[in-house]
């Protein structure tokens, strides 16, 4: 195992918890890098003071351990406040979308009893 920093790139959801986790581990302890979501290598910590957090689209930041707590903290703080909109959102597009579907079964009865009455 070779040694390295802890600059691996972070995604939010898994990155907290890794965040959190490393700032408890020692230099020198065995650690498992990932590569991709789903292939690792092992490795050393060489440097838990600062990791790569991926911030999206390709970009990465090298940041503190205390710096991507707060970035993590105001990231979920964001996704959750736009998760509640989107809610919301979709609360009253399925309210129209039922008063639509209402509307068209009434005029579809409508037609029908219309259709009926003039074949009699």
């Amino acid at each position: 195992s070779s040694g390295i920093n802890a600059e691996w790139p972070l995604r939010p959801g898994e990155s907290q918890e890794s965040v959190l986790k490393l700032s408890k581990k020692e230099v020198g302890k065995d650690v498992l890098v990932p590569l991709t979501s789903s292939m690792y290598v092992p490795g050393q910590l060489a440097n838990i003071e600062k990791v790569l957090i991926d911030i999206g689209t390709g970009y990465h930041v090298k940041m503190t351990i205390p710096e991507a707590k707060g970035y993590f903290t105001r990231i979920t703080e964001y996704i959750t406040k736009k998760m509640e909109v989107v809610q919301k959102n979709l609360i009253e597009k399925d309210k129209l979308r039922q008063v639509t579907t209402e509307i068209l079964q009434l005029k579809i009865q409508a037609q029908a009893q219309q259709q009926t009455a003039q074949q009699a």
